[in-house]
């Protein structure tokens, strides 16, 4: 997978010389030299044996979190776990988890809903349980050197489901219709601020130039987003009247709410250890068991499910210590937002959002929402597991401070507000403990905790409320995506605070154009900064994630995005 080589260079990218300066010289951590070095040009193979060579360096700016990271694989494959003997075919691997209504995956809006079509279609990118992303549906890719063309060479030896070609016409259609305001995807917020349908070039039957009208380093980052998944050229708008895509499994039943049902494909591009086309399962089972988490673990400890998809803080402290269940851990930047919307009163004074957030007692919700697993946060979106992520002080439990602001601000205090989530994982927890910790510092807060179905179709409007993010492989992805204002300055289609700000808007195109590693953690300093002392969302911590299943089950780790990546999973019977 060598990205190709530039004339009379033998690096991938004019950068990479200085990127393996600053990692001998300690400057960067493992992570940092091989994610970057990988997205610019060199093989992951090449990346991690000039690590090898160079020994262990202890970088002078790691995040702190850096450690509790898994190593870097040597390829883009996700790796196994220990197994007691090598991988065997058969089986049916059945999943606890949402089956919802689905129809055009650019639509798809959250984890659970496109799991299942996962297994069906494919991203011309990996993520891997290291957050180092590699090419996938591509061979490989190149960036020219202000990372404003990106050259995107195709895998030959795709083939669709329904037997036809994988080729550069079906990267294009995706490409337009992610940038197709009438699809409504948020892919949108992502590669239509820096590409529009003119800019695609054709090459080849698998090459693909982007002429980007702005730099941007995450181009393969946000290839992996959940709905970019790849369907052919020739699809019509629903995945379940068209279940055609890449993938190692074909969709066989799919019945909203209550199942789904996949089995092998037989001609399947990748191969296993044995020689022989991947997957290894016969097929996989999603089962709709609703929200209620008693019914999931009951379901586990039965043998009716071997797995539970996405698992709730509950469930992992009730399932942890059970005999015959395996619990895998990832850290990830995967939080719980208490958002403010800044176009609303109260909170359009930032005296006011800034008193809600000394209102935050972060140790007591962390340890009541997700049972003390995960790490403790800034009031800034950008996460440890984050390479730019620019370490600081966790802002302490202060509600005579909150108190002070609010007199400052001359509201009436107690200030009356309503606070609305999801009555689901950890929002109802957090909604209680901060009304709880507020009290003290001047606020009467009613709390709204309604059904999740109601609570996502008015999301970005309460004026109060606490919203789940997933993980995002780089700092800079969410700001995009949440932080930021179109061209004719209006939110941008996932910014529920509507809060824009022309300074931090200015320094995140920096940070997207910043190759520097070093560079590009001044500029998140900055950013981060800016969202403590004026921003529109209090970020109590970050949350672990668990795979839970079967000690049967084998070659599956916890990913920090939730995927479930089974193409080479296996049930050692």
């Amino acid at each position: 997978m060598e990205i190709l080589k530039r004339k009379k260079n033998t690096e991938a990218h004019p950068y990479i010389p200085e990127l393996k300066d600053l990692y001998a010289r300690g400057r960067i951590s493992r992570r940092e030299f091989l994610r970057t070095a990988t997205l610019l040009g060199m093989s992951l193979t090449s990346a991690t044996a000039f690590v090898a060579a160079c020994g262990p360096a202890e970088p002078t700016t790691a995040p702190a979190a850096e450690a509790t990271q898994a190593p870097a694989a040597a390829t883009a494959v996700p790796q196994p776990t220990a197994a007691p003997a090598g991988p065997k075919r058969g089986g049916t691997l059945t999943i606890a988890t949402r089956v919802q209504r689905v129809d055009h995956p650019a639509r798809l809006s959250w984890i659970e809903g496109v799991n299942q079509w996962r297994q069906v279609c494919e991203y011309l990118t990996y993520t891997g349980y290291d957050n180092i992303t590699v090419p996938w549906l591509l061979d490989k890719w190149e960036a020219n050197e202000d990372v404003t063309e990106w050259t995107l060479h195709l895998r030959k030896d795709v083939k669709f489901n329904d037997g036809s070609d994988f080729t550069a016409d079906d990267v294009i259609f995706n490409l337009e219709q992610w940038l197709d305001e009438s699809v409504g995807s948020s892919m949108l917020s992502y590669v239509g601020s820096y590409l529009t349908p003119n800019d695609i070039e054709r090459v080849d039957d698998h090459t693909v130039k982007l002429h980007l009208s702005s730099p941007q380093i995450a181009v393969p980052q946000h290839f992996f987003h959940y709905p970019a998944m790849i369907v052919p050229k020739t699809f019509e708008g629903d995945i379940t009247r068209q279940p055609v895509g890449t993938g190692p499994f074909l969709m066989e039943e799919y019945v909203e709410t209550e199942r789904a049902v996949l089995k092998r494909r037989e001609d399947y591009y990748r191969m296993g250890d044995d020689g022989q086309p991947l997957p290894y399962l016969d097929g996989l089972v999603y089962l709709d068991l609703g929200e209620d988490d008693a019914a999931r673990i009951a379901a586990l400890q039965s043998g009716q499910v071997d797995n539970i998809f996405n698992p709730s803080a509950e469930i992992w402290q009730a399932t942890k210590d059970l005999p015959g269940i395996k619990v895998y851990s990832a850290p990830t930047a995967q939080t719980f937002a208490i958002r403010m919307r800044v176009d609303k009163e109260p909170w359009n004074d930032n005296r006011v959002r800034l008193a809600l957030k000394k209102c935050i007692d972060r140790q007591k919700m962390l340890d009541l929402a997700w049972f003390g697993n995960g790490v403790l946060a800034h009031d800034a979106h950008v996460a440890p597991v984050h390479p730019e992520y620019c370490e600081k002080e966790i802002p302490a439990y202060d509600p005579e401070g909150a108190k002070a602001l609010l007199e400052e601000a001359g509201v009436t205090i107690p200030l009356k507000v309503e606070l609305a989530t999801q009555e689901a994982r950890a929002e109802p927890a957090m909604a209680q403990a901060l009304k709880e910790s507020a009290t003290a510092g001047g606020f009467d807060i009613t709390l709204n905790i309604m059904p999740s179905a109601n609570y996502w179709e008015i999301w970005t409007e309460v004026p109060l409320g606490i919203t789940i993010w997933a993980h995002r492989e780089l700092g800079t992805q969410v700001m995009a995506l949440a932080y930021t204002g179109d061209e004719e300055g209006k939110p941008a289609a996932w910014n529920e605070t509507a809060w824009i700000d022309e300074e931090f808007s200015t320094i995140l195109k920096d940070a997207e154009r910043t190759l520097d590693v070093e560079k590009r953690r001044e500029l998140m300093c900055q950013l981060e900064d800016i969202q403590m002392e004026r921003g529109s969302v209090g970020i109590a911590f970050w949350t672990s994630v668990w795979y839970i299943a079967h000690e049967k089950v084998q070659n599956v780790q916890a990913h920090p995005t939730n995927y479930d990546i089974l193409h080479d999973a296996w049930i050692d019977a």
